[in-house]
């Protein structure tokens, strides 16, 4: 698995392209929502704000440094990410190689099917966070939203402290924030929580507690 120490800047450029053009066609980029950065050694690669995702060029992205100073900017006009001090966050706090931010429609009813932190257990795409197993219980706390995004930078940072082993926050009626070690492990972690995320909102529907464990596992435990 790739990481934050061996992705050339040039590398994490051509990577958030295609990851955006993905992310796109996933719905959770759409309307110039949502957000991308890649870590290469001491800096870190960052997709603009206010764009369509799905046409950035490796040549619109900019460059910060771990304090979060531009080093490199696209294009007059281009506007940095209000994400920025929020992906910075879990940069800093989590030792992360990638940070993503999705408007995915899943995050979002997740926010609204559960109270404080999104619980759910014994559900298989949970192994691909890491972490975690099917019979532990999966925890992601949720924030309440703000009117500009940089504003969410405290209340993330106090989530991302008290929560240890997440690898998400949510913004309730906004989306979810993910991170992994790498481009790779942030890929997949925001695939399986999106996953998650779909299932107890439809565990619910049917009226089932995701949070529970089945009768039978509570049973053998």
């Amino acid at each position: 698995m790739s990481t934050a120490f061996d992705i050339t800047p040039d590398e994490a450029r051509e990577r958030i392209c295609e990851l955006c053009r993905l992310f796109y066609g996933q719905g959770w980029v759409s309307g110039t929502g949502g957000g991308i950065s890649i870590r290469a050694g001491d800096r870190i690669v960052m997709a603009p704000s206010g764009v369509q995702k799905e046409r950035i060029q490796p040549a619109d992205l900019f460059e910060l440094d771990l304090e979060g100073e531009v080093l490199k900017a696209p294009a007059e006009g281009a506007k940095l990410s209000e994400c920025a001090p929020l992906f910075l966050a879990a940069y800093r706090l989590r030792g992360a190689g990638a940070v993503l931010h999705s408007h995915s429609v899943n995050a979002l009813l997740a926010t609204l099917a559960f109270e404080g932190d999104f619980r759910v257990t014994h559900l298989e795409m949970m192994k691909g966070i890491r972490g975690h197993g099917y019979h532990d219980e999966l925890r992601v706390p949720i924030i309440r939203n703000t009117a500009r995004e940089c504003e969410l930078t405290e209340s993330l940072t106090a989530a991302i402290e008290a929560h240890p082993k997440t690898q998400a926050v949510l913004v309730e009626r906004h989306g979810v924030y993910v991170w992994g070690r790498s481009w790779a492990e942030a890929k997949t972690q925001a695939e399986c929580y999106d996953y998650l995320f779909e299932a107890a909102v439809k565990m619910k529907q049917l009226g089932l507690d995701p949070a529970a464990a089945p009768e039978r596992a509570a049973a053998a435990e």
